[in-house]
């Protein structure tokens, strides 16, 4: 049986040379925000004027580390160990008096003892894509200050970035304490201040303990717990190789967006809206089929690709020699959806059809009319979860392009219609999408682009026009109630609403408020009305009625 140690422990016995930290390939990067390392200083500075005697518990480390040895593997932990160096760095810069320094050095770089077998290096090295930057500009002498006058843009990872800010955080915050109060938080840091240090000479035994122990640092996401089983779970020898790809998955999308995926990989799997939290489903309805032999094959063949497919869809970059254009004007309409229940069977088909995108037309523009089908009738999660279920429960039994769920009944397309006959206004997350999509429909463009985010709505006939202006003149009380917030009396502009202009008259507003400086818009909704001479009850009838038929003829509602 493997022997576990658990041992309370001040800093300065921690930062010493009783340990030779290493942070494994396969760990997160550093991701401590600015947030996190003022609350460390914050409680630190609260407990240096509460009481001279009273300890300060910074919470646990989870060591792989043989008994009598050295090396000591971070497995929980590296958030706060790489914070606290940051924290001497910055002590260490700050330190007129030159002996003090080298007391504050002693606990970021083992000096070396020839008689104690110790050699001369850093306390802690960071896993080997941030090592060298570590050891520049933390670890070194004089470093600290080339680190805080770093562009941004010198800057590689998050990691990097992180560090630099919250270098930048301590530094000016110690900066504006006293000499004598900064050798007191040295002496709190290197006497006081205590970790409970648990360690085991076991991988396996340590993975465990890491996923359940609640550590104060950076909140362990399902996907750090998730690299833990599957990492822990690959030969030694392939170890360092698929963490780098682990890794390499989460810095292209992104710690949420990453996290985000494995929400979508369970669906995938298991073709049911979640009943339970996802650290218990994954490893049951995903992990299942890998174990015990096969995380690798997790790795390259589920998690590589299907974190591809989620950067083309997040960045609309699907590549084909025919037809890329095309694809990735679906990606971009699918994106101004208010949800991403959508996204599961858009990955399935990037991943099982990415080489055919004449297929993944086909695929995409029946999911689009699914999903704007489901927006407009505002569907409620539940169904639009089940719908997405039943999608790909159909889709792994081989539907394809002929699964049932694709379709919708005549109910819900006549739902859909109602819908777009009505008030349309009135409804905040249906209002935009719809009229993002009408316009690329009116550019007349194949795959046109959707425009940009910040898009807003605007009235042409006024919601509170003025008593004695012409709108009340062609527009009677009850005609003003059936169409300001119909379909045919919206329009998209570029610009912030402006509450005076939206009243101007028809005239006015056209040729001023609806323009640009250089007198265009990238709206073709709007450029419509530029040959429009008057803003009628008859005038709104027949585009309502043109706008409506477009949108049915696009999406097959008839």
């Amino acid at each position: 049986m493997q022997q576990l140690e658990a041992h309370e422990k001040p800093l300065g016995k921690i930062f010493c040379g009783d340990y030779d930290f290493r942070v494994p390939n396969y760990q997160r990067p550093y991701a401590w925000g600015t947030d996190q390392a003022a609350e460390l200083l914050d409680d630190l500075s609260g407990a240096l004027d509460r009481n001279e005697d009273e300890p300060y518990f910074l919470g646990s480390l989870v060591l792989v580390k043989q008994a009598n040895q050295h090396s000591s593997e971070i497995i929980d932990g590296q958030q706060r160990l790489t914070t606290l160096t940051i924290l001497f760095s910055v002590l260490a810069a700050l330190e007129e008096n030159a002996e003090t320094a080298a007391l504050f050095r002693q606990h970021i770089v083992e000096p070396g003892n020839t008689l104690q077998g110790l050699e001369a290096k850093p306390r802690l090295e960071l896993r080997p894509k941030d090592a060298t930057f570590f050891r520049k500009f933390i670890q070194s002498p004089g470093g600290l200050d080339q680190l805080l006058d770093l562009a941004t843009n010198q800057l590689v990872n998050d990691s990097q970035r992180a560090l630099q800010a919250n270098a930048r955080l301590l530094h000016e915050r110690l900066s504006a304490w006293t000499a004598l109060r900064r050798l007191a938080l040295g002496q709190l840091l290197v006497q006081r201040t205590y970790l409970v240090v648990v360690s085991t000479p076991d991988l396996a035994s340590a993975h465990r303990i890491f996923s359940v122990m609640n550590a104060r640092g950076l909140d362990l996401s399902p996907a750090d717990v998730f690299k833990s089983d599957v990492i822990g779970g690959i030969p030694d020898h392939l170890r360092e190789d698929y963490a780098r790809k682990w890794e390499d998955a989460e810095e292209d999308l992104g710690r949420g967006e990453f996290a985000d995926l494995f929400l979508q990989i369970r669906m995938i799997f298991g073709r049911r809206r979640a009943r339970a939290e996802l650290l218990k489903e994954f490893p049951e309805q995903v992990l299942a089929e890998f174990q015990p032999d096969r995380m690798t094959a997790f790795v390259d063949d589920e998690l590589v690709p299907f974190t591809k497919a989620m950067c083309v869809i997040r960045d609309a970059a699907y590549e084909h020699e025919s037809d890329a254009d095309t694809i990735n004007s679906w990606f971009r309409r699918l994106v101004q959806l208010d949800n991403s229940d959508w996204r599961p069977a858009a990955l399935w088909a990037l991943r099982h059809h990415y080489g055919d995108p004449v297929v993944l037309d086909q695929f995409l523009r029946k999911l689009e009319r699914l999903a704007a089908s489901m927006l407009i009738r505002r569907d409620y999660t539940t169904p639009r979860a089940d719908r997405y279920a039943r999608l790909l429960g159909e889709l792994a039994d081989g539907a394809g392009l002929g699964a049932p769920s694709f379709e919708l009944t005549l109910v819900e397309k006549q739902e859909t219609i109602d819908m777009l006959q009505g008030d349309l206004y009135e409804y905040t997350k249906v209002r935009k999408y719809v009229l993002l999509r009408l316009d690329g429909l009116l550019a007349a463009e194949d795959g046109a682009i959707f425009p940009p985010k910040y898009a807003t709505i605007e009235h042409v006939l006024p919601q509170n026009p003025p008593p004695d202006s012409q709108w009340r003149a062609d527009f009677t009380d009850d005609e003003r109630e059936q169409w300001t917030h119909k379909l045919a009396n919206l329009v998209l502009l570029n610009k912030r609403k402006n509450a005076e202009a939206a009243n101007y008259e028809f005239d006015v507003k056209k040729n001023s408020y609806f323009k640009t400086k250089s007198g265009t818009t990238t709206y073709a909704l709007t450029t419509a009305l530029w040959d429009i001479p008057a803003w009628t009850p008859k005038l709104l009838e027949a585009r309502q009625e043109d706008l409506l038929k477009r949108l049915v003829a696009e999406w097959r509602l008839a």
